[in-house]
This record gives structure tokens, C-alpha cells and sequence, in this order.
């Protein structure tokens, strides 16, 4: 008996020196009992948390579209300038677009923590700058800009610029791919907006070259 115990004592010892000798981490595994995995309250505040970081997100959205358009509003209604007038209400509308879908992105979000499917995966597209030429076409001659203007596309134009990352970044951390594309063509219109303000800015810079350099393409192709 004693013998048989002396054995089993000696073959335990053979075993944790070898354990030993692995490191201290696979002893400790063998003494401490192991976590068990968490998929309880906290993991549902983990989730939880996720929600309301994405409602905030998309609160940061709709606050943002409301303060562009109301901007783009205000100086459609300040300028003198058929061109900038036409712009300005035309990036207007675009943003109230944006709104109403985000509106109701948020909506489902808030009840049921997911894409909702009655969301249109489109938006109407516009290129302002087709607008610039055909509104500077139908003008009997050239108008003045004054220095409002050019502080106004200015700012747009940076504003638009943030939007353009704001929801790339959006995008790039969405995991449905629905979600992802509605937020990179909304990058991509913003991105859209940033490229015919800055042509705006030089359009108010100099309104005759402007129209000869963009003009100048088609007269070539004639």
C-alpha cells in the first residue's frame, strides 16, 4: 500500500515538474478553474452600447444636414447672383434628401436595432455643376458675386468636405453591406457638392475664365 502511494506521489511529481518546466501559465491553468464566457447582462450592455453609439451617430447626421440646408437656404435667399441663388438651392434640397433617410434610418434603428427595409437605396443625384452652366446660359450677361458669396462657398465647401469623411468613416464601420453602400453614395454626393463648390469659388473668382475653361472641352469637340 505504502509502496503503491509512494509510486503515484512519484508519477504526480514527474508530471508537474514537466508542467513546470512548460511555464507557470499551464500550472496556474490546472489550479484555477477557468472563466466562464460572458454572454450575460453584460454582454447585452455591450450590445446595448453599440445601439446608442450608432443612434448618436446618426443624431450627429441629421444635425448636420439641418444646419447645411439651412445655410444653403439662407444664402439662396441673401445672394443677388442667379448662379450662386441656383447652387445654393439646389445643394438644399439635396441635403433635405439626405435628412428624410437618415430621419428614418435612425427611426429603425432606435426600435428594432437594424437596417430597416422600407429605406430607399438610392437618392436622387444632381451634378451643381451642370446647373452653373445652364443657369449662366440663360443669363443676358454677367452678374456680380460679391465678397458674401465667396465666404459662403468658402465655408459650404468646408463643411462638405467633413461630410465627405464623416460617412466614408460610417461606411467603412457599417457591417450590412446595404448600410455600407447607402453611406458611401452619400460620401460620394457630398464628395460631389465639395468639387462644384470649389468651381463655384473660382467661377466667383473670375467668372469669364471660369466659363471659357469649362465651356472651352466642348467647343473643341464641336
Amino acid at each position: 500500500m505504502i509502496g503503491s502511494g509512494l509510486r503515484r506521489r512519484s508519477a504526480f511529481l514527474c508530471v508537474l515538474g514537466g508542467l513546470c518546466e512548460r511555464g507557470p501559465f499551464v500550472l496556474l491553468a490546472l489550479i484555477l478553474p477557468l472563466p466562464k464566457p460572458i454572454f450575460t447582462s453584460d454582454h447585452k450592455e455591450r450590445c446595448a452600447m453599440d445601439k446608442e453609439e450608432r443612434l448618436n451617430t446618426l443624431e450627429v447626421a441629421l444635425n448636420n444636414e439641418v444646419r447645411e440646408r439651412d445655410f444653403y437656404l439662407k444664402n439662396a435667399a441673401r445672394t443677388n447672383n442667379a448662379v450662386g441663388k441656383a447652387m445654393f438651392n439646389r445643394i438644399a434640397q439635396d441635403e433635405v434628401e439626405h435628412y428624410e433617410r437618415l430621419k428614418k434610418l435612425h427611426e429603425e434603428w432606435a426600435l428594432n436595432a437594424r437596417w430597416p427595409e422600407t429605406v430607399p437605396l438610392t437618392i436622387n443625384q444632381t451634378n451643381v455643376r451642370d446647373i452653373l452652366l445652364s443657369t449662366l446660359k440663360s443669363l443676358d450677361k454677367e452678374e456680380a458675386c460679391d465678397a458674401n458669396d465667396r465666404e459662403a462657398v468658402r465655408i459650404a465647401a468646408e463643411f462638405e468636405e467633413k461630410g465627405v469623411i464623416f460617412y466614408k468613416d460610417l461606411a467603412a464601420s457599417s457591417t450590412d453591406e446595404r448600410e455600407k453602400a447607402f453611406f458611401e453614395l452619400l460620401s460620394s454626393i457630398e464628395y460631389e457638392h465639395y468639387l462644384s463648390l470649389r468651381d463655384a469659388e473660382e467661377y466667383f473668382e473670375n467668372p469669364s475664365s471660369w466659363f471659357v475653361k469649362t465651356e472651352h472641352p466642348m467647343w473643341d469637340g464641336g
